[in-house]
């Protein structure tokens, strides 16, 4: 049985928002998943509880929750996160970041 850690989409049109499952991978993207470890809102939110020129000055955020002791315990059993999870994982610190290359590395020498 091959799991996989991958996102699964909810809300409305054009609003989207995500858990962040633990599936099979050969299972639909919205099916029945194994255990749900997590959300990811991916619309840029505005911090709250700020003055009006702290609120004018502050950043946007995306808004990430996550079980970190469950989202270890299937990393060790061997599932494999998808790229955007792998991502949100290695802000998290449960992963290593994947290399980026650079347009110097995919240069073919002459």
């Amino acid at each position: 049985m091959v799991v996989k850690i991958r996102l699964s989409r909810f809300g409305n049109k054009h609003s989207p928002f995500y858990n962040i499952v633990v599936a099979q991978a050969r299972s639909a993207r919205d099916s029945k998943p194994l255990e749900v470890i997590g959300t990811f809102n991916p619309i840029p939110q505005k911090p709250t509880n700020l003055s009006e020129e702290e609120a004018r000055k502050a950043k946007l955020y995306k808004e990430v929750t996550l079980d970190r002791s469950r989202a270890k315990y299937w990393l060790g059993v061997g599932a494999q996160p998808s790229d955007r999870v792998w991502r949100l994982l290695s802000m998290v610190g449960l992963v290593e970041p994947k290399l980026k290359f650079t347009e110097e590395k995919l240069k073919v020498p002459q």
